[in-house]
């Protein structure tokens, strides 16, 4: 029997038919005679390399051409069944896939229908000839591409280069030589592979070169801009648009790499997901991979969407640099558009270029913030020194005039002494040198703590006793400035071990910024507590409020209350600086409070 590959378009079947109700009893049998001769002459030829049947179990043993062969499918048009009958049996042993059609109607449905690979299409047949069908094949996109070889009988006349014009690639001429149908249809299935591969390369090489030339356009858009919002932004909007993304994404690491943030998109059909943070330990398998820098392509749910379980392809792509990892690029597609390697390469370039606009747009941050922090303390210390001259000059001028004053005096008084104006003057002295000694004190303290000179020489003592002592020393003050001074002490000992002078220095800066800025009939009181964790000491005053923006500025260093401040009686902006770096040196804490009326600084240190 005569065999032959089914198809599903039924005008194929009505052709079989045909051709076989066309064939005598006699001549039927002869054919099929013939037929199985071929069949066995192939199977034995087959044989000696390695069996017919195992060109479809195992291309391993096949050689060049019968692999081309068993990859190949071949249409035959001829109206004459004898000749569609003797083709098909010989091209099929060869290991062709062959199909057949009868006339040119039909050969264009296969050709829709089948694709293939190769059209042995005869010249002269009723109704539609091999010229019309070829000039049709190759009008249609789907076909202009198949190499098409004419038959033509030797004795009828033909116009060939027609039928080359029209898009035929060769001619065979009827009665045909099976070795001579065999090694055209090889050539010309050759050049068509190899015009394939070579058009393959093509498109490969085009896609190479627009790769480089987008990641080279966003890279330079990216560059363009040292704002981290800006270059991302930048970012997710040009992948989109060279990819055809549904959704374009950054999510960035916190510092532990505990959490994700999306902190940017770019969405032209996805619900908005800007904002929105994952728990990486909520997707271990996920975020293991993305942690080791690895790209990771997924099929997920969208929860946003509305019916719920509507899935993306996702393609995600690790930013990180050498100094570490810091985010994901995220592109989002329909399911079933998987990305292509060209496409993953793109994503990990501008994922690459992400993390150096995102490094560089941090340092450049960084680096204006530290600018401006230079710019302010730039500031303060042109106010300090302009200050500090005005300190250092204001106790010299009262020098200078008490000199002159007690010259006068002495030359043109008989008993000096004994003259008020005597006392006065030498109080102004007395007053003066204090003031300009206490003014270099703090220089010089202020030096030694930033040079981290100062040695701490330790003691023992009872707290609440050496307060007491301590505070003695400014009843006299306080009394004159109309203010009460209240020792507020533990009832139990509090047994410090600590530098004397040190804390000595502390207390006598607070207790000085106290009597300066309570008014007349205001309290300054001294309180010392004991817990189990900690020791607490506090300078606590009546009468005046500091602002919480300023509570937040009083310790740093040339740091001056403005002028419409209330607070605002002089100084060098130097002392409270002093008492938070001796304070650290202890080991101890200090913080300020102030409300209703009153401010407290609060010093602890640890048991």
């Amino acid at each position: 029997m005569l065999t032959y590959q089914k198809l599903s378009c039924p005008t194929i079947s009505i052709s079989i038919a045909k051709l076989m109700e066309n064939q005598s009893g006699e001549n039927l049998e002869e054919q099929n005679q013939s037929n199985s001769e071929l069949l066995s002459e192939g199977s034995g030829a087959s044989s000696q390399n390695s069996g017919l049947e195992n060109r479809s179990s195992s291309n391993s043993n096949l050689s060049y051409e019968d692999l081309i062969n068993s990859q190949a499918t071949i249409l035959i048009v001829d109206d004459t069944p004898n000749n569609l009958q003797v083709l098909f049996s010989y091209l099929e042993t060869a290991g062709f896939k062959v199909l057949l059609a009868e006339d040119g109607e039909s050969a264009l449905q296969i050709a829709q229908s089948q694709t293939p690979d190769l059209i042995l299409l005869d010249v002269l047949m009723p109704e539609v000839d091999g010229f019309e069908t070829c000039s049709r094949l190759k009008s249609q996109r789907a076909t202009k591409e198949i190499p098409i070889i004419f038959l033509t009988a030797l004795s009828e006349t033909v116009n060939k280069v027609q039928g080359f014009k029209l898009g035929g690639v060769d001619y065979i001429t009827k009665p045909t030589e099976q070795e001579e149908v065999l090694a055209r249809i090889q050539t010309h299935l050759n050049l068509q592979r190899m015009r394939r591969t070579l058009a393959l390369q093509n498109k490969e090489l085009k896609q190479t070169l627009d790769f480089e030339a987008s990641v080279r356009r966003i890279t330079d858009k990216i560059r363009d801009s040292l704002n981290e919002n800006s270059c991302l932004q930048i970012a997710t909007e040009e992948l989109a648009q060279v990819l055809n993304l549904n959704s374009c994404q950054v999510e960035l690491y916190d510092s532990q790499q505990l959490k994700a943030t999306i902190v940017h998109e770019h969405n032209v059909t996805l619900p908005p997901c800007q904002g929105e943070t994952r728990q990486i330990n909520d997707f271990p398998e996920l975020y293991h991979q993305l942690l080791q820098k690895s790209p990771l392509q997924l099929v997920e749910a969208i929860p946003q969407f509305n019916p719920s379980g509507i899935q993306v392809s996702r393609l995600a792509c690790p930013i990180f640099d050498d100094r570490g990892i810091m985010g994901n690029l995220w592109g989002l597609r329909p399911p079933g558009e998987v990305f292509t390697s060209f496409e993953i390469r793109l994503m990990q370039q501008v994922a690459s270029q992400c993390a150096i606009a995102i490094r560089q747009a941090r340092l450049y941050a960084d680096s204006n913030r530290q600018v401006a922090e230079l710019a302010k303390l730039n500031q303060l210390k042109n106010d300090f020194f302009k200050t500090i001259s005005h300190e250092l000059k204001a106790p010299m001028s009262s020098i200078q005039l008490a000199a002159q004053t007690l010259d006068n005096l002495l030359n043109n008084t008989k008993n000096p002494r004994k003259s008020p104006l005597f006392e006065r003057v030498l109080k102004i002295f007395y007053d003066s040198c204090q003031r300009q000694k206490q003014l270099v004190d703090d220089l010089l303290t202020l030096c030694y703590i930033n040079a981290e000179a100062k040695a701490i020489q330790p003691e023992a003592l009872e707290l609440n006793s050496w307060l007491n002592n301590l505070t003695q020393l400014y009843a006299e003050r306080i009394q004159n400035k109309q203010q009460e001074l209240i020792l507020d002490l533990s009832s139990k000992e509090i047994n410090l071990t600590i530098d004397p002078l040190i804390l000595n220095r502390i207390i006598r800066e607070l207790l000085n910024n106290a009597c300066k800025y309570t008014p007349a009939g205001g309290t300054i009181s001294t309180k010392t507590r004991l817990t189990e964790s900690e020791i607490s000491l506090s300078i606590i005053n009546s009468g005046a409020e500091i602002s919480s923006e300023e509570q937040e500025l009083i310790f740093d260093q040339f740091y001056r209350i403005p002028t419409n401040d209330p607070w605002q009686y002089g100084g060098t902006g130097l002392g409270l600086t002093l008492v938070r770096k001796l304070v650290e040196i202890l080991g101890a804490t200090i913080n300020v409070e102030s409300d209703r009326n009153r401010t407290i600084f609060c010093v602890k240190f640890p048991r």
